[in-house]
């Protein structure tokens, strides 16, 4: 096994073994629901490592090494979205201990199966771009993609995550966690919105890519 192959699955099962200490330690041990979405996520997690680890070594390798935001506002957003991020996947399991609301099994099911359309969205970016970073920054070598997902939204990753985080709070069986999801979604926006600023001085062609693929997020809407 590579080193690289060796960093990206520890880091992988590294966050998967962090939310599952989240999720279950909260919500206890018969807190199916978030065994079941700790096991979704994992499990996609795994798949798409595994996959780019084979065919696309590049983008993981650029993905582990770009670990800080090089503006202040940047590294705010992550910041706030990271802190979001842990109170949406704490608060459910203490709704369930607590029993503070109720989402039907088939709803919960339901919305695990839109958490891997999600993967799905992401999976197919990372497809299409291989300069899809971890942070906001542009390669020397980046050109413009404006071929699979990108032709729909110029932030296809970002439909992906909003999708996943939208249906974490009915995967997890909590109402009450809706409030955050809405909040990262909030901050995912405001990131969105610092990339654009960022890719329009300096990734070339940018601008023309933006005219002609007029969407960020979500099609003929916004």
């Amino acid at each position: 096994m590579s080193d690289l192959a060796k960093k990206a699955l520890i880091r992988t099962l590294g966050f998967s073994a962090f939310m599952g200490l989240l999720i279950v330690v909260t919500g206890g041990p018969a807190y199916w629901q978030g065994w079941l979405y700790w096991i979704v996520f994992s499990l996609c997690s795994l798949v798409m490592a595994l996959y780019f680890l084979q065919h696309d070594p590049a983008l993981v390798e650029r993905r582990l090494s770009a670990t800080a935001e090089k503006e202040e506002r940047q590294q705010l957003i992550r910041t706030v979205l990271s802190a979001v991020l842990i109170l949406l996947l704490v608060l459910p399991g203490i709704d369930h201990r607590l029993g503070w609301s109720y989402v039907p099994g088939f709803v919960t099911v339901a919305a695990d199966v839109v958490v891997v359309l999600g993967f799905a969205m992401i999976f197919w970016t990372f497809m299409a771009n291989s300069h899809a970073s971890a942070i906001i920054d542009v390669a020397p070598d980046q050109r413009v993609v404006s071929t699979g997902p990108y032709a729909i939204v110029r932030h296809p990753m970002y439909l992906g995550a909003a999708l996943l985080l939208l249906a974490t709070p009915f995967a997890l069986g909590s109402l009450r966690a809706i409030v955050w999801a809405i909040i990262a979604v909030g901050a995912l926006v405001w990131r969105l919105l610092e990339e654009e600023r960022y890719l329009s001085q300096h990734l070339p062609g940018y601008d023309d890519y933006r005219r002609t693929t007029p969407y960020r997020l979500l099609p003929y809407i916004w």
